[in-house]
């Protein structure tokens, strides 16, 4: 039989299968099966995009409203400024898209964005196109608090940018220019980060784009070219994730910011590199060391002149884990063992060194050979980008952290109303797994008595039908790759995991009926599927036997 045919719900992860907050199925095609999404803040997730690149894609906010309508009354004119109209053409060729400003020689002539919240101690960036019409080549951008930026414009359009740590929780974004001048300007930009991104349109709200709270993570990760549908738990990245300043201690080392291009694809990375030769040349994050419990510590990392980077733990007298930038090979040599060590290739020399450990106070050390010493001629030393020290057994997606606190991603949900595509009295699931971890309920379905996945410790999975207690399958490991199928009619319920019945036929003392709800909660866990699959009806054995093979 063709189980594509004859499924009533078919979804399959595609780069071109997520938009609107929507995950769309491919079956049925008038929307009916679509999925939606949810997951929470804008900027707290991440996805490893499509090639050729398979750069870290993020949730970005222009912070700005209306940030290219400076007639619109939320930007101050102030000392002679004045707003000739939107005359010009803006930086990417598109007629009267940018506006033209004239200051008339008054001393601090400026337009000025009127005052928005920012978080104490964030990091956050500005942008703005500018290029001169007549007049004076020279202007200011920034905020005056904050130490403003002097720009030499010319008559070809530049986007000029700055990034501060917030010392104030109140913004004024400017430009500025004390002489006589027509200056033509195009979106202003300010987000959370080390560098601008690509511009954002904003109007009477923020302007939002990428990786949002209702986008699916279709993710790409180790280059695949169709990907995984990434669905995780709830998690918070405990450290400052960009910026190695604030809350960062450092010692016989200095760092560079915004000196190479990250995995991000923005020059974003951080140099960092020894200042005294020795022992023991290290960054820390002071306030979780030492860590209380079981941790996750991660780092994105890329060789330098140096090609050592060794994660300690300073209580433990041994060395700890080395990761070779050089060979992408993680050794653990510590007397206090880590409980999980990982390298994950990022390409462009880029790896994410991981590693896990119960009360660890950690220091991340700068190493000639993968010991504890280093030397130092005051150039030499290697990149670092995008910190995480997650309170939990195993690594998640990156959570960037820009807010000088911590920041906390939502658990993935993902759900769907079946009424129009499941007949009421039975149906048959169908999931590819690529990879399912830790333990959480998985799926669960509403309006008739709520039946559970549910997912035991030592990775073992149960179905179960809350109002009938009878119904309880034999437990059953389950492994990355696996294929399941579940059968249910108003009667009964078998379960089928490659190839073979798992457990015995199970008798339903109520019935089946009025299925009409499916959510895919993640709870605690991390789980990605390769393909779901729904069907109308039971599927008999043998079909099962065949799905699952």
């Amino acid at each position: 039989m063709s189980y594509f045919d004859d499924a009533s719900l078919a979804f399959l992860p595609s780069g071109a299968a997520g938009k609107d907050g929507k995950a769309y199925s491919i079956k049925p095609t008038d929307g009916t099966g679509d999925f939606t999404f949810s997951r929470g803040s804008n900027l707290a997730a991440t996805r490893v995009g499509p090639g050729p690149d398979y750069f870290i894609e993020k949730g970005r906010e222009n912070l700005l409203t209306y940030s290219n309508d400076f007639s619109n009354s939320d930007w101050n004119k102030i000392n002679g400024l004045s707003v000739i109209g939107q005359t010009a053409t803006d930086p990417f060729g598109v007629a009267n898209n940018a506006w033209s400003l004239n200051f008339d020689g008054t001393v601090n002539g400026r337009i000025e964005k009127k005052g928005l919240s920012v978080a104490v101690n964030g990091v956050y960036n500005y942008s703005v196109y500018l290029r001169v019409a007549t007049g004076t080549q020279v202007a200011s951008i920034g905020h005056s608090s904050w130490g403003l930026t002097a720009v030499t414009i010319t008559t070809q359009w530049q986007r000029f940018e700055g990034f501060k740590v917030a010392a104030t929780n109140t913004a004024y974004i400017r430009v500025r220019c004390d002489d006589a001048a027509i200056i033509e300007v195009f979106g202003y930009q300010f987000e959370s980060g080390l560098v601008a991104t690509e511009y954002i349109e904003s109007g009477a709200t923020k302007g939002t784009a990428g990786i949002l709270e209702n986008t699916p993570r279709f993710d790409y990760s180790n280059g695949a070219s169709c990907p995984s549908l990434l669905l995780e738990p709830s998690r918070t990245n405990l450290v400052p994730s960009e910026y190695f300043g604030a809350g960062y201690t450092l010692s016989g080392a200095a760092i560079i910011n915004n000196n190479t291009t990250s995995p991000e694809g923005l020059q974003n990375a951080t140099k960092i590199y020894p200042t005294a030769s020795g022992n023991y040349k290290h960054i820390r994050y002071g306030s979780l060391n030492p860590s209380t419990g079981v941790h996750t510590f991660s780092i994105f990392a890329k060789a330098g002149e140096l090609d050592h980077l060794v994660l300690i733990d300073y209580d433990g007298g041994g060395v700890g884990v080395d990761f070779n930038l050089s060979t992408g090979v993680a050794n653990d040599s510590a007397s206090v063992a880590f409980d999980f060590v990982d390298m994950v290739d990022y390409g462009n020399g880029w790896y994410r060194c991981v590693a896990t450990a119960t009360n660890l106070r950690f220091y991340w050390i700068l190493s000639d050979n993968g010991g504890v010493s280093v030397t130092a001629n005051g150039t030499d030393g290697l990149y670092i980008y995008a910190a995480q020290a997650e309170a939990n057994a195993y690594p998640t997606s990156y959570i960037p952290n820009h807010s000088g606190g911590t920041i906390t991603r939502a658990v993935d949900v993902i759900s769907k109303d079946l009424t129009s595509v499941i007949n009421n009295n039975q149906m048959t699931m169908f999931l590819d797994v690529k990879s399912l971890e830790a333990i959480s309920t998985v799926i669960a379905a509403d309006n008739f008595g709520d039946l559970r996945w549910y997912h035991q410790a030592g990775n073992r999975f149960r179905f179960y039908k809350i109002d009938d207690a009878d119904w309880v399958t034999n437990s059953f490991v389950v492994n990355d790759g696996d294929k399941i199928a579940l059968t249910l009619t108003d009667t009964q319920a078998k379960l089928f995991v490659n190839g073979s019945q798992v457990g015995t036929t199970f008798a339903l003392t109520t019935s089946f009926q009025n299925f009409t709800n499916l959510s895919y909660n993640v709870g605690s866990s991390k789980n990605e599927l390769n393909q779901l699959l729904i069907f109308r009806t039971a599927l008999s054995d043998a079909d099962c036997i065949t799905l699952t093979t």
